[in-house]
């Protein structure tokens, strides 16, 4: 991928974070009782885990490739980004 200049807009890190602890502290204590349940969210996490862990991988490229990364903070904040660039005022 070549430098384009622009941001590669990407989730920031508290959207994992938040998931996480969600399903750590209040989903799994409210499976506990039911095995098949917990292990479908242990692999839940697991692979929140793997997305986080794929999204460093990303920003790590973009560093070494002089990629901007934009974290985004919700979908409007995107949304707003492209039509202000379709649109300029």
């Amino acid at each position: 991928m070549a430098n384009s200049g622009k941001p590669v807009p990407l989730p920031s890190h508290i959207h994992y974070e938040l998931l996480l602890q969600l399903l750590e502290q209040q989903t799994m204590a409210a499976v506990y009782q039911a095995p098949a349940m917990r292990t479908q969210v242990q692999e839940l996490i697991s692979t929140l885990r793997k997305a986080l862990s794929q999204q460093r991988q990303i920003e790590e490229f973009c560093k070494q490739t002089q990629q901007p990364v934009e974290y985004q903070w919700s979908t409007n904040q995107l949304s707003e980004r492209f039509s202000s660039e379709d649109n300029p005022t």
